[in-house]
């Protein structure tokens, strides 16, 4: 499986734009319209769009219509995913900077 259709894949790439962390952080208050949502950015509605692709892609929102109404709501499971994901390695790479304080401590007791 390529690393871009892995759903962890996928949604740390939704996450690393603000634009769509900003999305997020609307939708966390509650479902609401594409053209609300659109509201703050100062960007064309097709590039709301494309960023509203790549959250609904990544399975971190979900999209229906209601009549003329396009409605968004944020989807918590695959944020809960990679919490759990970055929560399992913390400890490794806390254990790994503390080695690395560890030799460079040591490396400039030689040089002093």
């Amino acid at each position: 499986m390529a690393a871009a259709d892995d759903e962890l894949s996928l949604v740390f790439q939704a996450l690393a734009d603000p634009t769509r962390r900003a999305i997020l952080s609307r939708l966390h208050v509650g479902p609401t319209t594409v053209g609300e949502l659109a509201e703050p950015f100062a960007m064309s509605r097709p590039a709301i769009s494309q960023h509203l692709n790549v959250l609904e892609r990544a399975g971190l929102i979900e999209r229906t219509a209601h009549a003329q109404w396009r409605t968004c709501t944020l989807r918590t499971e695959p944020l809960d995913e990679a919490s759990e994901w970055v929560e399992r390695h913390r400890g490794e790479w806390n254990e790994r900077f503390d080695l690395l304080d560890q030799q460079l401590r040591r490396m400039k007791g030689e040089t002093s």
